[in-house]
């Protein structure tokens, strides 16, 4: 029998979709699971997205240009500018959602066993992108009991190698909702232009930023031009997950023609995600004022809810609408799939992601879980009573006899 390649057998499972089985079954028994697990908003789509989707009327179903239709990227490039973002449409590609233009970047930017240093906790499914591209992750470690803020530069100094090419941030962050500030963006910066390095800036969560506060694009810190790429997605801003569009950003020249050069390897991004995503920069700005403040009550909500349960440590995060809990367990994993499989209450049970799939360094995030804030509140509040009730009966099944 033929063997399974090294980069298929590395590649882990996602901590945030391998649970889904579990709670498959919790729900064939007759469960309500409550999936804090992913980031899969339940906000509706903007309605000029889905008429552009529902009133296409060509005959026939095109490839586009492989850079992503030009009406598209002329429109997109107004939108970033009105972000103090200047790139223009020939400084964009469109993409199979965020996750392949980081891919791109990636391939475009690196050598196969270069060093991409990477705060950690970060996105799962950066590990994957990294093993696809051959590029070994240095982690970071950011820790809970200070809300994951960006370690000191000397952290980052003590990491660098003749091996390392870039950088790679998330802001606001998914797992943990940090929120950077312009000094340790700025501090960023410093790094990079020391080092000559690249800076990959993952921005999908911008809209979404919470008390009063700001978020600055990495596009804004002078000096860059030929060192950032930056990361984009219509997935979470208008809860179109499903469309798979993204966005790569960048006014290195090199770098964008690279890129374009795998793109047009992968043909074109989906016509139909680029209809709706066109359509949806006409969405008012009332539809984000709405959305913030809707999330920003459900970040209040579950994160004082997760406080108020012994043993349990929940930073405030500043954007994004994931959080990072500490568990009084000893595994998260074991004891997110002993939810699903032996635990309800009230024909309840609640999904959530083991956050050791969010680090690389061994060891981290045993005791730490992601929720992902994507329910109403009265949902959020049935879930948290559960997981209350589930610790509780969990340290009685677990104590020695």
């Amino acid at each position: 029998m033929p063997s399974i390649s090294e980069k298929g057998r590395s590649m882990p499972a996602s901590p945030i979709r391998r649970l889904v089985p579990y709670a498959d079954a919790a729900r064939s028994r007759g469960l309500t699971v409550y999936q804090l697990n992913i980031g899969q908003p339940d906000i509706h789509t903007p309605d000029v997205a889905l008429q552009a989707v529902k009133s296409f009327s060509q005959s026939i179903i095109e490839y586009s240009h492989s850079a992503g239709n030009l009406s598209y990227r002329n429109k997109l490039a107004a939108y970033y500018q009105g972000m103090k973002m200047p790139v223009t449409a020939d400084q964009l590609l469109i993409t199979t959602g965020g996750s392949e233009a980081l891919l791109f970047a990636l391939m475009s930017c690196l050598n196969e066993e270069d060093e991409l240093i990477v705060p950690e906790p970060f996105y799962a499914n950066y590990i994957s992108f990294a093993i696809t591209a051959g590029v070994r992750i240095v982690p970071i470690t950011a820790r809970i009991e200070n809300g994951f803020a960006l370690p000191e530069i000397d952290a980052f100094e003590e990491k660098i190698t003749d091996r390392t090419k870039a950088i790679l941030i998330c802001n606001p962050s998914n797992p943990t909702g940090y929120l950077y500030t312009e000094e340790e963006l700025m501090r960023l910066r410093e790094i990079v232009l020391r080092h000559d390095l690249f800076l990959f800036a993952d921005e999908v969560y911008r809209e979404f930023v919470y008390d009063g506060r700001k978020h600055i694009s990495t596009f804004e810190l002078p000096g860059l031009e030929n060192h950032l790429v930056v990361v984009d997605s219509i997935s979470k801003r208008y809860s179109m997950c499903g469309a798979r569009i993204g966005a790569l950003l960048t006014r290195n020249e090199e770098v964008y023609q690279t890129c374009l050069k795998f793109a047009q390897a992968r043909l074109s991004p989906p016509t139909f995600g680029q209809i709706a995503g066109e359509a949806a920069l006409d969405t008012p700005s009332s539809y984000f004022d709405e959305v913030v403040t809707e999330y920003e009550a459900r970040r209040n909500y579950m994160v004082e809810l997760l406080n108020q349960i012994q043993g349990v440590l929940c930073p405030r995060p500043g954007g994004a609408f994931y959080s990072v809990a500490r568990l009084p367990v000893e595994n998260a994993e074991d004891f997110c799939i002993w939810m699903l499989k032996e635990f309800e209450y009230k024909k309840q049970t609640v999904m959530m992601a083991p956050a050791s799939g969010f680090y690389v360094t061994p060891g981290m995030g045993r005791d730490e879980v992601r929720l992902a804030y994507v329910l109403n509140r009265d949902k959020i509040g049935h879930a948290m009573e559960c997981l209350a009730h589930g610790l509780r009966a969990y340290q009685t099944v677990m104590q020695p006899a």
